[in-house]
């Protein structure tokens, strides 16, 4: 059962149909959403960690999502900022610590060799979490 949905957004028009998703299956399952950014770190080895996002930039792309989502119907909602390293390994972290029953998330279009030589979160999420994933296009 889904009752405690996490969608991470990057304020992107792909994680926008993520957030979309993942206020309809808020509002039909009455769970808990929970909207997330992940913010990436730079650095640090011998030198400072630089996020790449300010926090002003963090909280508007939090408080864009959120009211999509209220907009969309969705009622209890949370945000968080999770700030690390790589997005994927962050996001299913996040999920199992906090006991997240379903992540929902957008995708980009990438295809062919620009899939293998980037990479995807949402691949790498739906391959490797341990609940259900819903990959949004």
């Amino acid at each position: 059962m889904t009752s405690k949905i996490l969608c991470p957004t990057d304020g992107t028009d792909h994680a926008t149909v993520g957030v979309l998703l993942a206020a309809e299956v808020a509002k039909a399952t009455g769970g808990h959403l929970t909207i997330c950014a992940v913010n990436i770190a730079h650095g640090g080895v011998r030198g400072p960690t630089i996020s790449h996002w300010r926090p002003e930039e963090v909280q508007k792309v939090l408080a864009d999502a959120e009211a999509l989502a209220k907009s969309e119907g969705a009622a209890d909602i949370g945000t968080v900022e999770v700030v690390a390293r790589e997005a994927a390994p962050a996001i299913i972290a996040y999920a199992e610590q906090n006991g997240y029953t379903h992540i929902v998330m957008g995708t980009g279009d990438k295809r062919g060799l620009q899939r293998l030589v980037l990479g995807s979160v949402a691949s790498e999420v739906a391959t490797r979490a341990h609940c259900t994933v819903t990959i949004a296009r």
